[in-house]
């Protein structure tokens, strides 16, 4: 299966458990590869026959800016589920969600969470 990955995808965000993110905010930085067959696409160089990288985007905003959220898992699940909706010819779509320096009591560059979903029957999970 092939890919179409887009990286760093960074946000502001409010998400989080401690009082003080939920009021500050943080950035958050989200990566997607999505699987699905590029060999259309690219025999007939047709963006209709693929995936549209700012359609995306657009989505992964939305799930990362749009309600608060407690847990950086249910902004990957919120993703991947709208990836699988929204875009028929993914099949697999793997989400992962960073916060650099979350608030904890000792050194850590990142903490990050990551999913992989699949369509089954015809429809995203």
């Amino acid at each position: 299966m092939d890919s179409i990955i887009l990286e760093g995808m960074q946000f502001y965000t409010y998400h989080g458990v401690d009082e003080a993110e939920q009021a500050l905010g943080q950035p958050l930085t989200v990566d997607v590869e999505m699987a699905l067959d590029l060999g259309p696409a690219g025999r007939e160089d047709d963006l209709s026959r693929t995936v549209d990288y700012a359609a995306v985007y657009t989505l992964v905003r939305e799930a990362a800016t749009g309600r608060r959220r407690r847990l950086l898992e249910a902004v990957a699940e919120d993703v991947a589920r709208l990836v699988l909706d929204g875009f028929a010819p993914v099949q697999r779509v793997r989400v992962r969600v960073t916060k650099p320096r979350p608030p904890i009591p000792g050194p850590l560059a990142a903490a990050s969470v990551e999913i992989v979903r699949e369509r089954r029957g015809g429809e995203g999970e």
